[in-house]
């Protein structure tokens, strides 16, 4: 059946449609209150003036559709099928940077908690997401002094014979050495970091105090006092969160800049009122495919919603610093502010902003892709977000997003395109840091040292921002003169007085880890030695094999919890040491990789010339000990004195004399002269 044939069979229900190619690559999905009249309408010979309809319609051979009950399911599919198929004629989300998330591993036998970026479906409860990133390692380190329970990497499934320094410093219960907690203690604190997590302070108050009381009647007056200072903590949080409850909104303002065929956006995270971090994203080459008309946007949409507490630490933003932006929001709003962010006072883009004819771009389209890529399947939504342009299914993704909150809490989402007024003004000034942070990335500017160091830190998940990067790289050719070489990154710049070379000594052959796991545990047994403080981030020019030598090193001198990474030297992807699952593949623009390449490049290039030397050396050595009557020791004194083989060679037998016998240096000038 052909592709014009199969079309008159589709249904009229709502649903989703699959354009592919002849490889059956998907290539364009969509949705539709009518299925058959929306997947016809490409057909329609009026659309085939369009460049873009016409380019997917010369590669579509074949159409599949699923249908569902309504518009709301349509856009959730929708959505699903462009995060899985990833068509590249759909609007894909790429983001350089994503929150951090605190995940507690509720399937393992001892359940920890973890700093995270990635959710996925393996028995743990994740919370979140926290603005901005440090909050979450601010929360982490509180469950570890308050409640004990740890994030460490060591193996608990089998006991150990000690416990490591957590322990000892009161930040950890112990699970890893027998008897020194039990499962119902252990249980009885993963309840309570539950609970925390939840945003339920007032069961956990309750139930500390039901166990304070308990623990005073059995004269335990020890575990009674503990137990007192965890109620002062989560009473004090509980009351600082009410404060910032009073304060004002959560929402979510969006800005952007089109130039070029290249987008710019920027993502203003409100919490209680106030500013607490900003997000970017880019796009450098838009699908060639978009839709052809954006409704105009409502002129009532201005008006401002309630605010409604989420309850939970996660979502507060009462614990973190406002973001300080220079410029004001008044200044912001005006005409000439306006025409700088590449849009009219609409939202449209303004008519002298330069636009490539062969790529139109449609806001609507763009930042209808954009909230259901960004929103749908999240556990938390603010209530209210902030867009500039109208687009199509707005009422049915505020539909489709305030029944996905119901089951957390009774709260309707609203979409709103403000026109006037202090959101309009919040709109513009995010898509006026939208522009600079355009300039910052196509028009490469150099970009702060500082900002890299923080999204270095928010990309690794460092728990502290990084001030000094030890990077490892092993040379060798066929397992000949294995050398290792440690390149060192301090404050923003190369230290070349920190650089070390090593001879690997221990390993014969070709064994890239071996190697590896040799030189990382001199080196940081040697820093245990002298009582020096370990680096930021310890890196690994290799992958997945060299990043677990360098972590069975550090075991085995247990250090734990030590920043560790390795960077793919063909794919360019980041291994974290207890995330390899979630490989990290930054955009090739972004600042983070070009540092972490420059660190990696010199640590590559240091060590290729330090082999390079060796074996100079090993083949200089060679060839005058094939001469007879000349050792090493002879050997060692000619090259010292005279500093080649070339200069042995040239060297009169007055001038070798005056270094060796005469008839040594008679056997010299014969077996260069043959």
């Amino acid at each position: 059946m052909d592709l014009l044939a199969k079309i008159r069979t589709i249904p009229t229900e709502p649903g989703v449609y699959l354009y592919k190619n002849a490889e059956g690559e998907v290539i364009y999905v969509g949705k539709a209150k009518n299925l058959r009249s929306r997947v016809a309408s490409y057909f329609h010979e009026g659309r085939w003036e369009d460049a873009k309809t016409g380019t997917l319609v010369r590669e579509a051979v074949d159409v599949d559709y699923i249908v569902v009950a309504n518009n709301k399911e349509a856009l959730a599919l929708e959505n699903n099928l462009i995060k899985q198929r990833k068509p590249r004629f759909n609007i894909l989300l790429r983001d350089d940077k994503t929150y951090p998330y605190v995940k507690l591993t509720l399937g393992e036998r001892w359940p920890r908690v973890y700093v995270t970026r990635r959710l996925r479906k393996d028995g743990s409860c994740y919370y979140g997401p926290y603005f901005p990133g440090n909050l979450a390692y601010r929360i982490v380190d509180l469950i570890h002094r308050n409640f004990l329970i740890p994030s460490c990497k060591v193996d608990l499934t089998r006991f150990h014979p000690r416990p490591c320094l957590q322990f000892y410093i009161k930040r950890c219960l112990g699970p890893c050495v027998k008897d020194l907690t039990t499962p119902d203690a252990y249980q009885e604190a993963v309840r309570d970091v539950k609970l925390f997590l939840e945003g339920r302070p007032t069961d956990l108050s309750r139930s500390l105090h039901t166990r304070m009381e308990q623990a005073a009647a059995a004269q335990e007056y020890e575990r009674a006092a503990r137990y007192r200072d965890l109620i002062s903590t989560v009473e004090q949080l509980q009351e600082r969160q009410r404060l910032a409850a009073a304060e004002g909104d959560d929402a979510d303002v969006f800005g952007y800049h089109y130039e070029n065929g290249m987008v710019a956006v920027n993502l203003f995270h409100m919490r209680s009122g106030k500013m607490v971090d900003r997000r970017e994203f880019f796009w450098e080459d838009l699908p060639e495919f978009g839709v052809d008309s954006v409704p105009e946007p409502p002129a009532d949409h201005g008006r401002e919603g309630t605010h409604v507490g989420t309850g939970a630490p996660a979502r507060s933003g009462e614990q973190s610093s406002p973001v300080h932006l220079s410029g004001s929001a008044e200044a912001a709003s005006d005409e000439s502010s306006r025409a700088s962010l590449g849009t009219d006072g609409r939202g449209r883009p303004s008519a002298h902003e330069p636009e490539r004819s062969d790529v139109p771009f449609h806001p609507g389209e763009f930042f209808s892709a954009l909230l259901k890529q960004l929103y749908i399947g999240q556990p938390y939504i603010p209530r209210n977000l902030y867009v500039p342009v109208d687009f199509e299914d707005r009422e049915e993704l505020e539909d489709l997003l305030s029944e996905q909150e119901a089951g957390a809490r009774p709260a309707r989402v609203h979409i709103f395109v403000p026109q006037r007024g202090d959101k309009r003004s919040l709109i513009d000034l995010a898509g006026n840091n939208a522009k600079q942070s355009y300039d910052q990335r196509f028009r490469v500017l150099k970009p702060n040292a500082r900002k890299i160091q923080e999204e270095l830190q928010d990309v690794l998940t460092l728990p502290e921002l990084p001030k000094r990067i030890e990077c490892f790289d092993i040379s060798h050719i066929q397992g000949a003169e294995t050398v290792a070489s440690m390149v060192v990154w301090e404050d923003g710049k190369m230290k070349k007085s920190d650089y070390r070379k090593f001879i690997i000594r221990s390993v014969e052959g070709v064994d890239d880890f071996a190697s590896m796991r040799e030189v990382v545990t001199r080196r940081y047994r040697r820093l245990q030695e002298e009582k020096k403080p370990m680096p930021s981030l310890v890196l690994i020019d290799g992958g997945l094999g060299q990043l677990h030598a360098a972590a069975e090193a550090l075991d085995s001198l247990e250090i734990i919890n030590q920043p560790l990474a390795a960077i793919a030297k063909r794919e360019e992807i980041l291994y974290v040491y207890g995330q390899e699952k979630d490989p990290i593949a930054l955009d090739h623009h972004s600042p983070v990789l070009h540092l972490i390449q420059l660190i990696r490049d010199e640590a590559h290039r240091f060590a290729v010339t330090f082999h390079r030397k060796r074996r100079q050396m090993r083949d200089r050595s060679t060839e005058l000990l094939e001469i007879p009557g000349v050792g090493a020791s002879t050997t060692r004194r000619l090259l010292e004195h005279f500093g080649s083989v070339q200069a042995v060679r040239q060297a009169d037998p007055a001038a070798l004399s005056a270094v060796v016998t005469r008839a040594q240096a008679e056997a010299i000038k014969n077996h260069f002269r043959k």
